[in-house]
């Protein structure tokens, strides 16, 4: 099979060479930001394939573990403003202390106010710094994942509108992923495209509301039939002036079939996006991080339900990426074993169901404080040192290493100022020190290097109902406690 796949690779590289009809002939043989660099060589590092369901490999054949971090500098503001104050010399610095630490690869930011204020023209002076990027990762042989557009350093008007329902503003970004594709489709530096942070179908809209009404007369092609399907037949009901379910709608059919709609538009958000892509980079590898809540197994109601479900997405994508956070009984505060415990189980039960996808799974995004005493919620928590820090993280990645096959820190500096955990959750303090958790994530991304993943272990645990979890609130508290009863049971 992997003689197989890098045969395929090959070809495809030479079909993406020739200049097709109607198309402006391929990129030139430098690749942007080292035409003019002096001594330039062509880039050293391999492309990274899919290998199987749960790892990553290169075009040479060895494996690939990502480990990494999010990457913004501190004292760039809240959201940092990672291109409007880019300083090469930092990040130089910067990414060969994670090449030290063991880090392969970043995870980063692109903003509609550095890359795309215009639809349909990518900024030269933004494509400039990511190009700069590019080489100051290539030389300390790190990988890049762009994720974005996003609102990191503003969002111009055409942007504001609803990105998941409003035609023009996804078409529009269909186009900042082709025209990003084309011109990076020689780099082999780029690990794949996150294309969106977290995304989340909201709950209602006026592009929403007309696309609902679209979608039920698909469904139901008569009122009756949709008055006999949701047990309404004493209302009236007039397809094409059908109101969005309320957020707290009793569970039955109108709900069901309300999560089903988001989840369609998910669905083609993602699939028109990946398509974009692929048109002009074949080979590029692409994913989408979802939020936590994009499984549903702690909700504080339907509505909180992203409506990513990933075993609908993961045909269209080439893995899977999900984020974590321990928040299984609120802010999780270090003060008692059992609330890791749960976190811990949480966090299991999220990861192994976007595994199940059968594509390897990446956590894009985790960690939590230590080394000081959050200021935010009026400085409510509790100081965390650094060992405890070190401790949850290493003990995240050691739960899940037999389901997950990548790990990006969020962060790799304390962030002062931030209005989040970011202000204590990185490998380094915002002055530079190696923190407790910075040495773990050394040792672990050594052990990876060296070894390689674990062998997956057989998991006896309960299969969620997902269409029950996305509309009862019970059902959700049920399942949880179901699943951390056989995680305890487990590890007893």
């Amino acid at each position: 099979m992997q003689l197989e796949r890098l045969l395929a690779v090959y070809v495809l590289s030479l079909l993406c060479s020739l200049p097709v009809k109607g198309q402006s002939a391929p990129a030139p043989a430098f690749p942007p930001g080292r035409q003019t660099r002096p001594g330039w060589e062509p880039e050293r590092l391999p492309r990274i394939l899919v290998g199987d369901s749960r790892r990553f490999l290169t075009d040479r054949g060895q494996p690939f573990v990502p480990m990494g971090v999010n990457y913004f500098r501190p004292g760039t503001g809240w959201a940092p403003q990672v291109w409007r104050q880019f300083d090469p010399d930092a990040t130089r610095a910067d990414f060969a202390r994670l090449k030290e630490l063991g880090a392969n690869c970043v995870r980063v930011f692109l903003t509609f106010g550095s890359f795309y204020t215009e639809p349909g023209v990518l900024s030269e002076d933004g494509l400039a710094k990511f190009d700069r990027f590019l080489v100051l990762a290539e030389e300390a042989g790190l990988y890049v994942h762009p994720t974005g557009p996003d609102h990191w350093e503003g969002l111009p008007q055409w942007a504001r509108g609803d990105r998941y329902a409003e035609e023009s503003v996804l078409t529009s970004i269909e186009t900042f992923w082709r025209l990003l594709a084309r011109r990076y489709r020689e780099r082999n530096v780029i690990f794949a495209y996150d294309l969106l942070n977290e995304p989340q179908i909201g709950w209602d809209s006026p592009a929403m509301r007309q696309r609902w009404n679209i979608w039920l007369a698909k469904t139901y092609p008569t009122a009756d039939q949709l008055k006999s399907a949701w047990g309404e037949t004493n209302n009236p009901i007039e397809l094409g002036s059908v109101p969005i379910p309320q957020r707290d709608t009793f569970p039955g059919r109108k709900l069901a079939d309300y999560q089903r709609f988001r989840e369609d538009l998910a669905e083609e958000w993602t699939r028109r996006q990946v398509e974009a892509i692929k048109s002009a980079d074949p080979l590029a590898l692409v994913t989408v991080g979802l939020i936590q809540w994009s499984v549903p197994v702690l909700l504080a109601g339907p509505s909180q339900y992203s409506g990513f479900r990933p075993q609908r997405l993961a045909p269209l994508l080439d893995f899977m990426e999900v984020h974590f956070y321990p928040l299984a009984r609120g802010f999780y505060e270090y003060t008692e074993p059992e609330d890791e415990a749960r976190n811990l189980a949480y966090l299991e039960s999220v990861v192994r169901e976007v595994a199940r996808c059968g594509k390897p799974t990446v956590l894009a995004e985790f960690g939590w404080y230590g080394g000081g005493k959050p200021t935010i919620d009026e400085g409510k928590h509790p100081f965390a040192s650094e060992e405890q820090q070190a401790q949850w993280c290493r003990r995240a990645i050691e739960t899940i290493e037999g389901l997950a096959g990548g790990w990006l820190n969020w962060g790799f500096y304390d962030h002062p100022g931030a209005r989040d955990v970011s202000e204590f959750i990185g490998l380094l303090t915002a002055d530079g020190e190696l923190k407790a958790w910075g040495k773990a994530f050394r040792e672990i991304a050594t052990r990876f290097h060296d070894h390689g993943l674990p062998a997956p272990k057989p998991l006896d645990r309960p299969n969620p109902d997902w269409d029950k979890l996305i509309t009862d609130r019970k059902a959700v508290s049920e399942f949880r406690e179901k699943y951390y009863q056989a995680f305890r049971a487990s590890r007893q």
